[in-house]
């Protein structure tokens, strides 16, 4: 029995990535709509495979928004690096490209609105980002992580309906 479990811990470890997470795609995936042909105001939430093994059995999620009319998306997310750097856990950056590889992993949208019902949330998005309780911690589990964040938007503007994936480990969190 012994040397079926270090077989099986072998055969595991062996399935782990030894990829560099700096050579890993963050290509942009072509799903998020286009800003210069899409001038509808745009919502959306993203999950993608934790970088590694930990892509097993969790997802790393964060959301962007386009005003109407705007050039490019901004991005919100957390991680955890930032935080081991001195840095909030939470960022926002401004792109054309908020649907990009994270490190390797291929994004699915979550949650997708545009029009007037995403006009209307963004603000109350934008105000809900600034109240973020967590914006400089970041725990791995059982949170506050990248996927607390998203959930904690989405219980703070519930018109948004939003259903987070099952793999979204840290989302209970911002029941809290």
């Amino acid at each position: 029995m012994k040397y079926i479990s270090y077989a099986l811990l072998a055969l595991l470890l062996s399935a782990c990535s030894n990829a560099d997470w700096r050579a890993a795609s963050r290509e942009p995936a072509g799903i998020a709509p286009n800003p210069d042909e899409h001038k509808e105001a745009v919502i959306e939430f993203y999950a993608a495979d934790a970088f590694s093994w930990r892509g097993w059995f969790a997802v790393h999620t964060w959301v962007a928004v386009k005003p109407e009319n705007a050039s490019q998306y901004t991005v919100y997310e957390v991680t955890g690096w930032r935080v081991k750097r001195g840095l909030p856990a939470l960022n926002e950056y401004r792109t054309e490209n908020p649907d990009r590889y994270w490190f390797g992993a291929e994004p699915e949208k979550v949650l997708s609105l545009s029009g007037e019902k995403a006009a209307r949330l963004i603000p109350e998005i934008t105000a809900a980002v600034a109240r973020y309780p967590w914006a400089n911690e970041y725990t791995v589990f059982p949170g506050p992580n990248s996927n607390t964040f998203p959930a904690w938007l989405g219980k703070e503007v519930p018109e948004l309906e939003l259903d987070m994936p099952f793999s979204a480990i840290g989302s209970g969190y911002a029941s809290r």
